[in-house]
């Protein structure tokens, strides 16, 4: 109870403070009519996607509804992008939907609530990540490994889909776990009626004409076609083998959410919080890519920080109050765009729009087919999937290719966060190699009057007097290309002096440094004399408290 109390009064300095900061300065009312017009539009969006997302979590469809809501508001009201719409998206019910299993596995009582308490710390780590200032870190991932990762990502949902597009509702588990039952499918009966609702929606989200989407959008029209059309042809597509109420979604409470507990369990304390960090960091990576996408189109700019914090605020409540994580929602922030959205005003106003239809409109959406759900959750894992580099991979670099589809096969196959980590690895070791090539041929050398042709007078006035060996560094210097410059120095021979210019060294590393001392004693040995030249204040104290005698630098 006194974690709980804590975290509450958290938040409320936390708010605090936004408003102390003028968080909210996006509120005016400049567009009000197009604010309405996109927030009224995008909640029509979000429903069936919220419901989606809930379903395929493994915490229920008013999950995804809470979801929808609750982060869809605070998200929003204490962001940093005006026109962001946010809520469940695919990649963070992904994530939810391996927590929930894997919680609920372990802890059948109590492992929903343990799984809404890990939604609770994400929100919590990403508020922490804002105060930090770490937003425009996290639009530095390399693009090959945000690539790979959102491809696995949509691969992931699509095959978590075919169970639901073939009625085979006994399958269930991890994307690994659905391709091993789907190997033995001679133990399961596929449903002809979910397989023929599935083709309809698929018909529908992907070809029906512009004309009618623009006046409603393709998801939402599957939804009611396919719900309808069950409903009131069930003999068509229901059976005595494949009963009604199979097919459909079932019961989903209605009301205000109820404000739930965190539930902690100290065995697990550790996995909950590597939980939350996983949460936190995808929710703002998705976040920022939308917030980029976002300013593109209506040439803004966000400020990431404020959207970090925003984006914690309403997962925090969002988890306390049972309901998914949420990010900014690319499909949803589009439609709320083009429809004229500009202002939190209309993030807010979605969000109230799903509320409206929890409270009034919930036995309606007790009959959508699972089937169409799931269809159209293949679509959204089809547009999360990145085909534009796909389609260019065998000319891209091959070392990005290479990282794209370690990442991607690492995220379907194994883990998340382990495909980050091992993508971003991956893209620094690359980074590192080609840094310290550039570097290493940046050095200047010259023994010879001849070799020092292209230096400046001054340069080559210190070669003159003849076996002397000028030694240049150029740009910062650091720990990949050190050994490389001491390999390169002890090849040099028949010098009695040498000169090593640091004059075009802004900064250097502690390793970069250590490989000076080691070109000094090099020196030492062949009892030739060193004179360091050039280093600036900064290089210069670096090289003194490593030991370099400081009579050697001039």
């Amino acid at each position: 109870m006194w974690l709980f109390c804590i975290i509450l009064r958290l938040i409320a300095q936390i708010i605090c403070k936004i408003y102390q900061m003028k968080f909210v300065e996006n509120l005016h009312f400049n567009s009000l009519r197009g604010d309405i017009t996109g927030g009224i539009t995008a909640g029509v969006v979000a429903l069936p996607f919220a419901i989606a997302m809930g379903l395929a979590s493994g915490a229920g469809a008013i999950a995804g509804l809470y979801g929808a809501i609750i982060t869809g508001f605070f998200a929003a009201l204490f962001g940093g992008t005006g026109a962001q719409v946010s809520g469940p998206t695919g990649p963070m019910t992904v994530v939810m939907a391996l927590i929930v299993t894997k919680y609920i596995a372990l802890f059948p009582e109590t492992g929903l609530a343990i799984a809404f308490t890990t939604v609770v710390l994400g929100g919590l780590f990403q508020i922490a990540f804002g105060l930090l200032r770490l937003g425009h870190f996290i639009n530095l991932m390399p693009h090959p490994v945000i690539s790979g990762f959102m491809t696995g990502i949509g691969v992931i949902i699509i095959i978590l889909q075919i169970p639901q597009v073939l009625g085979l509702y006994a399958i269930k588990g991890s994307a690994l776990d659905i391709l091993q039952q789907l190997g033995n499918i001679d133990n399961y009966t596929a449903n002809t009626g979910a397989i023929s609702m599935a083709i309809i929606t698929l018909i529908i989200v992907y070809l029906l004409p512009k004309k009618i989407s623009k006046i409603i959008p393709a998801s939402l029209f599957a939804l009611i076609t396919g719900t309808l059309i069950l409903v009131f042809l069930p003999s068509y597509f229901a059976s005595d083998l494949e009963p009604f109420n199979t097919m459909i979604l079932g019961d989903i409470p209605t009301g205000l959410p109820s404000f739930q507990l965190p539930v902690w369990n100290a065995n697990i304390l550790f996995d909950m919080i590597a939980s939350g960090i996983m949460l936190a960091i995808l929710g703002s990576i998705d976040s920022l890519l939308t917030s980029l996408v976002a300013d593109e189109i209506t040439r803004t700019h966000h400020k990431s920080d404020r959207e970090l914090i925003g984006q914690g605020i309403g997962n925090t409540m969002s988890g306390l109050f049972g309901g998914l994580p949420g990010a900014g929602a690319t499909m949803r922030t589009m439609t709320n765009v083009k429809a004229g959205g500009r202002t939190p005003i209309s993030g807010a106003l979605h969000a109230v729009l799903l509320l409206i239809i929890v409270l009034g409109g919930a036995q309606y959406a007790q009959q959508i087919p699972l089937a169409v759900l799931g269809a159209i959750l293949i679509k959204v894992g089809t547009d999360i999937i990145d085909w534009e580099y796909l389609k260019s991979l065998l000319s891209t670099p091959k070392s990005g290719a290479l990282i794209m589809l370690v990442v991607l096969g690492i995220t379907v196959f194994y883990n998340l966060m382990a495909a980050v980590g091992v993508g971003l690895v991956m893209a620094s070791l690359i980074f590192l190699q080609r840094m310290t090539k550039v570097q290493l041929q940046s050095v200047v050398s010259a023994q010879t009057i001849e070799e020092a042709a292209h230096l400046s007078q001054a340069q080559q006035e210190l070669i003159r007097g003849g076996n002397t060996l000028f030694y240049q560094l150029n740009g910062p210097m650091s720990f990949g290309s050190a050994k490389g410059i001491v390999r390169d120095f002890s090849t040099k021979t028949n010098y009695q002096i040498a000169i090593l210019d640091l004059s075009n060294v802004p900064i250097i590393d502690y390793t970069t440094s250590r490989g000076i001392a080691e070109i000094c004693k090099i020196c030492q040995e062949k009892s030739a004399d060193i004179t360091i030249i050039g280093a600036n204040l900064k290089v210069r104290n670096f090289l003194e408290n490593i030991g370099i005698d400081t009579n050697l630098i001039k």
